[in-house]
């Protein structure tokens, strides 16, 4: 009898220690469910849509405390696809991305504000062609839940804007496009 009441007092202090919830998800790229886009207006008349085919990223989620959670990414520049070969070339060179120079952009961020159970507010720091900024956008969590293969994801999507020049991009591309539109979309699953 004095075994089964240490083994209860042991189960219930494992569980109440334990918080399920509470999770670090690897971005899940290897699977396609995730993207980096990014769109900017061309001439002012329509626009131009791309991608980064690789990155990769982890980030902390906890429902119960989604205001702890946390997120990094990081992007291959050099991965660049804008569906047009000869453009793609002329990003990753000098006048845009300077991938030689600088393989990597990066996001880490500082800060995540829930203001309800699916939007929050992302603050971080963004690295891109040598330049550091500090930038602020808003996310949204789309859903989680089990998945059919016995996993675990979350998903969140997210966008900004960023001053091409602030990243010291000053090609000129005329004055309809100055900011470039980055959008996050993420579904991570739990480690």
């Amino acid at each position: 009898m004095k075994n089964l009441i240490l083994a209860t007092g042991i189960s219930a202090l494992a569980l109440a220690t334990f918080d399920v919830s509470a999770a670090e998800y690897q971005i899940d790229t290897k699977g396609a469910h995730a993207f980096v886009n990014f769109k900017i207006k061309h001439l002012g008349y329509s626009w131009l849509h791309g991608r980064f085919n690789q990155f990769e990223g982890q980030f902390n989620y906890d429902s119960k405390k989604p205001n702890d959670s946390s997120i990094k990414v990081t992007i291959d520049t050099a991965s660049i696809d804008s569906n047009h070969a000869e453009r793609d070339k002329h990003l990753r060179g000098d006048d845009f991305l300077n991938v030689k120079k600088h393989p990597t952009a990066t996001f880490e961020s500082k800060a995540i504000t829930f203001s309800d159970e699916t939007n929050a507010k992302v603050q971080g720091t963004f690295t891109l062609n040598g330049v550091t900024k500090n930038i602020e956008f808003d996310i949204k969590k789309v859903g989680e839940g089990n998945d059919p293969w016995g996993g675990y994801r979350v998903g969140f999507e997210g966008e900004t804007q960023l001053k091409l020049t602030d990243y010291n991009i000053d090609y000129n591309l005329g004055p309809a496009s100055t900011h470039v539109t980055i959008g996050l979309h993420i579904e991570g699953i739990r480690k």
